[in-house]
């Protein structure tokens, strides 16, 4: 059992006030602020996996959403968390400029303004590129830690969370006198569902107290997004993904075309993504992108353990690898030793189209 937040307790008076300041929080129940995440007004699954998170405090914790951005796109967004979940008791808007980039100084002070208004016992965000980026930062802020990839709720002091590349899960409790911040992993949450009650009320967050030098330095230059029809391949309920073997970017479009035969998303080994046969967004890993889709096929991979990592709760693991020794058979429901360049070509060809197949 490992400890988070404190110094050790030395002494036994100390002991006693800080199992007090816990009874007393555990009998005026979690207040949790989730940080949710939306793009072109549309809330995230993932957020709603937060929400399902938070939920799991402990019976009536209390669940405010907080979403940042500018204009109609984050009013929009803030209308479908009102009705995420029956627990949601409000939303908060923080309709901003500055944090419309997802920036982590601007967002980090605007946490530290949401907690100082709110006072919740707990912040939690996804364990996002954008999660990750900025709930540590606002941690520090009010001197607190952080419990980070989260992938189970004991109670509202003590989760579970992987640790050696997920080879084995330590419990962690918290044992700080502040808000614990946590970032969970949305595989292990199930979203929650809309609910059919009256949509909490939505307020607005007022920033103009956070002062411009307290933003820090950073500026947002521009960004390009390619556009694609497939699913976003952390939300995908089909994954195939491509490793070191395909051998070139050019053979990764076998794998595009077997993935829009299964209506699915395109990954990637970070042995692919190393030798640039696709961008570092593709990755599928302990340092990439953590999925667990109903079905997923990984071609020309070995199976390295920072692979595993984010691939491995997936419900059904198809493997393609002609070395039949490959690491990836031993997790893998089904496997094939073969070629991958007659496997896969094959396969497309008995497929039939998405349109024919049946949700």
């Amino acid at each position: 059992m490992f400890r988070v937040g404190t110094a050790a307790v030395r002494s036994r008076k100390l002991f006693s006030a800080l199992s007090s300041n816990f009874s007393h929080r555990s009998l005026r129940l979690a207040s949790t602020l989730v940080v949710g995440e939306h793009e072109d007004g549309v809330l995230k699954p993932s957020t709603l996996s937060a929400v399902a998170a938070a939920t799991a405090l402990g019976d009536g914790c209390s669940v405010s959403v907080l979403l940042g951005g500018f204009g109609p796109s984050v009013h929009k967004a803030a209308s479908q968390a009102a009705s995420a979940h029956s627990a949601v008791s409000q939303v908060l808007v923080a309709d901003w400029d500055k944090v419309e980039h997802g920036l982590a100084e601007p967002w980090a002070e605007l946490l530290r303004l949401a907690q100082e208004k709110g006072k919740y016992s707990h912040v939690l965000a996804v364990s996002s590129s954008f999660g990750k980026n900025i709930v540590p930062r606002a941690a520090a802020l009010l001197e607190q830690s952080v419990i980070s990839d989260v992938i189970k709720v004991i109670d509202e002091h003590t989760f579970v969370r992987p640790v050696y590349a997920g080879n084995a899960l330590s419990s962690v409790k918290y044992t700080g006198s502040g808000p614990c911040f946590i970032t969970i992993r949305p595989t292990a949450f199930p979203a929650v569902q809309a609910s059919e009650m009256t949509p909490a009320p939505v307020s607005t967050l007022d920033t103009s107290t956070i002062k411009s030098e307290a933003i820090g330095r950073s500026e947002w230059v521009g960004q390009h997004v390619e556009r694609s029809e497939r699913p976003e391949l952390g939300n995908a309920r089909v994954v195939v993904s491509g490793g070191r073997a395909l051998k070139s970017a050019e053979n990764f479009k076998m794998l595009e075309a077997l993935a829009d035969k299964l209506g699915g998303a395109v990954g990637a080994s970070r042995a692919a993504v190393d030798a640039g046969y696709v961008p570092n967004d593709m990755q599928v890993g302990q340092t990439g992108k953590i999925v667990a889709p109903d079905l997923y096929i990984a071609v020309g991979i070995s199976g390295a353990i920072q692979h595993l990592a984010g691939m491995k709760d997936s419900k059904v693991i198809v493997a393609i690898n002609k070395d039949a020794d490959s690491p990836i058979f031993q997790v893998a429901d089904y496997g094939l030793a073969a070629d991958l360049f007659q496997a896969v070509p094959e396969l497309i060809e008995k497929l039939p189209d998405k349109s024919q197949v049946s949700a």
